[in-house]
C-alpha cells in the first residue's frame, strides 16, 4: 500500500514544479500539522495588442500581482491539498481591461486498498478575459464551477488496471446585458481508460469518452454529444524519454436536424527528452474538436508546440519555445493559421526569490475580414516564497 507521504508528494509536485525545474524551490510551513506554501508573483509587462484586433489595436503596460497559497493535509491512506490562485492585472493606458482572477481548487487522493484509489477534484474560477472579446470594450467575464473524480481498480504495477472518471461543470458569462449568453452551458462527461503493462515501463492503454454539451440558450444550434475512441501507451522508454500517446477517432453529435455532425481523426501526443539532468525538450501535439465561438457549431483545432527548457547555471535557466495551430470555424468560411514563439530568462537570487524576463510574439493570419492580429508581449517578473 502507497504510503501517506507518497500520496502528499502526487498532490504537492505541481506546485512545486514550475515551468523550469531548476527554478523557485518553495518551502512549506507546518500549521497545525498541514504544509502550507505561499507564493508571490509580481511582474510587469507591455502587450501592444492585448484585445488581440486587426486594427486600432490597444496597447498598454500591466502590472501584474499572483499570489498562490497551498495547504496539503494527509493522514495514514489519504491526502488533501486546497489551492487558492489569485491574478490580478493593472492596465495603465486602459482601466476598463484591469481585472481580477480568482481561482480555488480542493484535491483529494484516498486510497482504499493496494487495488483501489479514488481521487476527487473540486474548483471555482471567476475569470476575465482581455483577448478576443465578444465587445470590444468590455472583458469577457465569466464563472467556471466543476467537479470530478477517477476511481482506479488494480495495482499500480499490475499487468492491468481500469480508471473510470465522471465530471460534471458549470459555465456562466457575467457581462452586462445578453453578452456571451450564447456561450453559457452545462457540461457532463464519462471516461473509461484499460491500461495493460508491456513490460518494463511502458504500458498500453484503450480510452473511450462521452461528453454532452447542454447550452443554456433555448434550441441552441451547439447542443451535442461527443464520443471518442482513442488507442495509445504511456512509457519511460529510457532514463532520459517519457512520453504519453493517445490515437483515434472523434465524433460530434448535434441535436438539432439542420446542423451538420462532425468526425475526424483525433490524437494528443506529449513526448519529453532529457539528453542532460538539466536539459529537457518537449514536443506536444494535438487535434480535437473544440466548442463552437464567433458564431461557429464547433472548432477543430490541430496544434503543435516544441520548447526546450535548460539550466546554464545553478542559478540561471531559460525557456525557448515556439508553437502552431490551424483553427477551423465548423458552419463558417474561416480558418485560422496561429503562431506564437517565445523565451524566458531566470536567475534564482535566492532559493526562496526569482528575477525573470521574457517576450511572447503571436500572428493570427485569418482568412475572415477582421479576425487576423499579431501581438507581441514584454515581461520582467519576481517570484518569490517563503
Amino acid at each position: 500500500m502507497k504510503s501517506s507521504s507518497s500520496l502528499a508528494i502526487v498532490l504537492i509536485m505541481p506546485t512545486l514544479l514550475p515551468v523550469c525545474a531548476w527554478a523557485l524551490e518553495p518551502q512549506s510551513v507546518d500549521v497545525a500539522g498541514m504544509q502550507f506554501i505561499p507564493t508571490l508573483k509580481l511582474s510587469e509587462s507591455y502587450d501592444d495588442n492585448f484585445r488581440q484586433l486587426n486594427k486600432r489595436e490597444e496597447a498598454s503596460w500591466i502590472t501584474t500581482i499572483a499570489p498562490e497559497l497551498t495547504l496539503v493535509a494527509e493522514d495514514r491512506n489519504s491526502a488533501y491539498r486546497l489551492t487558492y490562485k489569485g491574478n490580478s492585472q493593472i492596465y495603465h493606458d486602459t482601466s476598463d481591461a484591469s481585472n481580477t482572477d480568482h481561482k480555488v481548487k480542493l484535491e483529494s487522493i484516498m486510497e482504499f486498498t493496494a487495488r483501489q484509489r479514488l481521487k476527487l477534484t473540486g474548483e471555482y474560477r471567476q475569470m476575465e478575459d482581455t483577448a478576443n472579446t465578444t465587445v470590444v470594450t468590455e472583458n469577457d467575464k465569466y464563472h467556471v464551477k466543476s467537479i470530478a473524480g477517477i476511481y482506479s481498480y488494480g495495482a499500480e504495477k499490475a499487468s492491468n488496471r481500469i480508471d473510470l472518471g465522471a465530471s460534471y461543470a458549470e459555465l456562466r458569462y457575467d457581462n452586462s446585458g445578453n453578452i456571451n449568453t450564447d456561450e453559457e452551458r452545462d457540461t457532463t462527461s464519462v471516461n473509461a481508460v484499460w491500461f495493460h503493462r508491456l513490460g518494463g515501463s511502458t504500458t498500453a492503454l484503450i480510452e473511450v469518452r462521452h461528453a454532452d454539451y447542454d447550452y443554456l440558450l433555448a434550441n441552441s444550434p451547439r447542443d451535442n454529444t461527443e464520443d471518442a475512441l482513442l488507442a495509445g501507451a504511456v512509457w519511460e522508454a529510457t532514463a532520459k524519454t517519457t512520453g504519453k500517446l493517445r490515437v483515434g477517432y472523434e465524433r460530434k453529435n448535434f441535436r438539432r436536424n439542420d446542423v451538420d455532425d462532425l468526425e475526424s481523426p483525433m490524437w494528443e501526443i506529449g513526448i519529453d527528452w532529457k539528453p542532460r539532468t538539466y536539459s529537457k525538450f518537449s514536443l506536444s501535439t494535438r487535434q480535437s474538436f473544440d466548442e463552437g465561438d464567433d458564431g461557429s457549431n464547433a472548432i477543430k483545432n490541430t496544434s503543435s508546440s516544441l520548447a526546450w527548457s535548460h539550466g546554464w547555471t545553478h542559478r540561471i535557466t531559460s525557456r525557448v519555445f515556439v508553437g502552431y495551430s490551424q483553427q477551423d470555424y465548423e458552419g463558417q468560411d474561416r480558418q485560422d493559421d496561429v503562431t506564437n514563439a517565445g523565451a524566458t530568462l531566470t536567475y534564482k537570487i535566492r532559493s526562496w526569490l526569482d528575477i525573470g524576463v521574457g517576450y511572447t510574439y503571436i500572428d493570427n493570419n485569418s482568412d475572415a475580414d477582421d479576425e487576423g492580429y499579431k501581438r507581441n508581449i514584454y515581461m520582467i517578473s519576481l517570484t518569490g516564497s517563503l
